[in-house]
């Protein structure tokens, strides 16, 4: 039922990308530092304002999801309860895996100011890690693997973690929030250090 959760965070990544992005390709971005001349204000607002949105957005559709899923599972009697142990956190962690996604898309934009290359860096990030890892030998690969951006963030939607592919759900999303508070940092060392 949240297999979508895979898909949305492309689009949700893409559109923290382009909430910084887009300013920095018309120019409007130069208003906007003029307004707010300490800039780091202005990127925490725009990451607290798109985290908050896309949270709020996320987690009603992901519970939507959940229900018309389970109602198509149930005519193969393949449903389960909302009820059933981790279900609320895993519908629930799609909507704070999706925000912070969109958290993560936003640093790169920030960091890169460019659409292109922002998005290219989001799938690069999220997709090419899992693949180079593969190359590796398997008793390295399978410790690396799970600490990746995308698996250890997608840990929160699973009902059970899988040992040797994710880790605990809690531990995985909160891997993947370091990673986002490290591009955002990065993100506002930049925005104090260079012009707009």
């Amino acid at each position: 039922s949240l297999a979508g959760v895979q898909l949305a965070q492309l689009a949700v990544g893409v559109l923290g990308v382009l909430l910084v992005t887009g300013e920095y390709a018309t120019g409007s971005i130069r208003v906007s530092l003029a307004a707010v001349p300490h800039r780091l204000p202005l990127l925490w607002g725009k990451a607290v304002t798109f985290g908050v949105t896309a949270f709020v957005l996320c987690v009603p559709a992901a519970v939507v999801a959940f229900f018309v899923g389970q109602s198509i599972l149930s005519a193969e009697n393949l449903n389960i309860g909302w009820d059933q142990p981790g279900v609320m956190r895993a519908v629930l962690g799609s909507g704070l895996f999706l925000a912070a996604v969109g958290l993560f898309g936003l640093g790169l934009g920030a960091l890169l100011r460019n659409t292109a290359g922002g998005i290219a860096a989001l799938f690069g990030l999220l997709f090419a890690p899992q693949i180079l890892v593969g190359f590796l030998p398997e008793s390295v690969s399978d410790h690396v693997y799970k600490y990746l951006p995308a698996p250890a963030g997608q840990a929160i939607t699973f009902l059970e973690a899988d040992p040797t592919s994710s880790p605990e759900p809690w531990v995985g999303f909160g891997v993947f929030c370091l990673y986002t508070a490290i591009l955002l940092g990065l993100a506002a060392w930049q925005l104090r250090r260079r012009d707009a």
